[in-house]
């Protein structure tokens, strides 16, 4: 099963803490920056594909884009 995108940073965020402490031998280092290296980019990939949705969602009967204001509760 896939992880989700909140899974995916989540354990990125867990290897950067690891990596960070400084305490584990060079090949666990090796291995953990590399799959943190695959992580990061298969969340790029994912906020990537999500904003082309977005874009997709916003466009008008012509196809062109339309920045829109999103309003928030506290307005």
């Amino acid at each position: 099963m896939e992880q989700t995108f909140e899974e995916s940073l989540n354990e990125l965020e867990r290897i950067v803490k690891q990596l960070e402490n400084g305490d584990l031998p060079l090949e666990e280092s090796l291995k953990l920056f590399e799959q943190g290296i695959k992580l990061s980019r298969l969340c790029k990939e994912r906020l990537t594909a999500a904003e082309r949705r977005i874009e997709v969602l916003i466009k008008d009967g012509r196809g062109d884009l339309n920045i829109a204001t999103l309003e928030t509760d506290e307005e």
